[in-house]
């Protein structure tokens, strides 16, 4: 199995520590307001991901954690904090904001039939974990405090601007004219943010003697220290958390425990739409409710996300969503048809497609070698395990009124008494099904 590794910009023959214990930690959402589609995209593509690992025998460990404080507008240290934002938006307290959206997050991920993680880490369960790793951070002498926070001395860690490649020099060039003077580099980071006496922050602990809250970089280091330690197989996001975020959660959790982090790092490109990145501030997003208004179901989407690799950029349409929708129902016609014909013994096709998945995720090269070959039902069964598309739901359990129809309209057709087969041809429609006429008997399909 290959992967396209950022850590060396190659793709590389993944070689997990422990196949039995494959350590998995994914950068989960900011549960703070209504996800778009966009926000989907990545827990699609890491949901194959972990198909893959298990379809090569692999045991994958992985986490998933849900940002409920600390991760500031601005991505980095300046701006109001996400809950808090969400919270005057909607006159709530910041909790129930964050367990409204992280209720609704999982409620769409179970929709999308995705892989559940072994373990769901909210970061407001980690706060002492944050500060004992800050405290670690202290002692090893990368800190410095300022009026508004604790942060890390980035010029203290030489490897800092390795993994994205930031050229530091053009950085402090192209520093805002209202850059904190308190910090000593403009690449320096905020583990622990003060509260001010006048700010309105309701997520608050006490450290160093003034209540504050954690940085949203130190939250997903101290998870993955507690939750699967160092040094970790696979480590996941978008490409937008290279530059900050990752970088950050590398400077810090090298530099406390000495070991490296993670040993590959997979990072998926955004869908656009009209061009642009999906983004709210932009107006054009669309939430999954929105496309069920539209007739596509979460899996229809899924199916669209699935037929672009995930390194690729798309852009997002509801023509090509059709047509994503249209190859669904299709191969949820022919697995079908498969099980009715009695086709039900594996093929050689089931290597075929694990062959492309194994060459950097490669999807739309599998979903093509799916569209090429025949395949038995099992082969169906095992598209479904390896996708999550539920492909073969419902076939098996086809129900007896529907089979009973089937067969009056065959009686019917035979005595030539076509009124009464078109009206039961009616009923299986108003149903879902219809039934396709072979020269072996009928066969029932879905309508959608």
């Amino acid at each position: 199995m290959k992967l396209y590794n950022t850590l060396t910009r190659t793709i590389e023959e993944f070689k997990p520590q422990n196949p039995d214990e494959v350590k998995i930690y994914t950068c989960g959402p900011t549960v703070y307001n209504f996800p778009h589609i966009g926000n989907y995209t990545s827990y699609i593509y890491w949901d194959l991901l972990i198909r893959t690992l298990k379809a090569n025998g692999m045991t994958p460990k992985r986490v998933l954690n849900l940002t409920d404080v600390g991760h500031l507008t601005s991505d980095a240290d300046d701006g109001e904090d996400k809950l808090e934002k969400g919270a005057k938006r909607e006159g709530k307290t910041v909790w129930e904001i964050a367990d409204y959206y992280s209720n609704y997050f999982l409620e769409n991920y179970g929709k999308l039939n995705l892989t559940q993680p072994d373990i769901i880490a909210r970061a407001t369960d980690y706060i002492n974990e944050d500060i004992k790793l800050v405290d670690t951070l202290t002692e090893k002498g990368y800190t410095y405090e300022t009026s508004d926070g604790v942060y890390f001395d980035t010029s203290k860690f030489t490897a800092y601007p390795d993994f994205a490649k930031l050229d530091l020099d053009h950085l402090r060039a192209g520093a805002r004219v209202d850059f904190n003077t308190e910090k000593r580099n403009v690449s320096d980071f905020a583990l622990w943010k003060f509260i001010k006496p006048d700010e309105d922050h309701a997520m608050r602990w006490d450290y160093l003697g003034r209540p504050g809250y954690p940085g949203w970089h130190i939250e997903c280091a101290a998870i993955i220290h507690e939750k699967l330690g160092e040094t970790i197989d696979i480590h996941t996001g978008g490409i937008d958390h290279i530059p900050v975020h990752h970088t950050n959660e590398i400077a810090e959790s090298e530099c406390a425990f000495d070991k490296k982090m993670c040993n590959y790092w997979l990072h998926c490109n955004f869908i656009t739409i009209d061009g642009e990145k999906i983004s709210k501030s932009l107006g054009n997003t669309y939430t999954l409710e929105e496309l069920d208004e539209k007739g596509f179901s979460p899996l229809d989407f899924k199916m669209w996300v699935l037929q672009g690799h995930f390194q690729g950029t798309r852009n997002f349409s509801f023509t090509d969503l059709q047509a994503a929708k249209a190859r669904r129902l299709n191969w949820r016609n022919k697995a079908a048809e498969s099980y009715q014909l009695g086709n039900i013994e594996k093929t050689d096709v089931e290597a075929k497609i694990l062959e492309k998945l194994n060459e950097n995720l490669n999807s739309p090269e599998a979903f093509s070698t799916i569209d090429t070959n025949e395949l038995s039902f099992e082969d169906w069964k095992y598209v479904d395990e390896l996708f999550g598309l539920k492909i073969t739901e419902g076939i098996e359990e086809t129900p007896d009124f529907i089979k009973n129809l089937i067969e009056e309209r065959e009686e019917a057709r035979i005595r030539k008494d076509f009124a009464i087969a078109d009206d039961i041809r009616d009923q299986l429609a108003a149903n879902n099904y219809y039934v396709k006429d072979t020269p072996t008997g009928p066969v029932w399909q879905f309508l959608a």
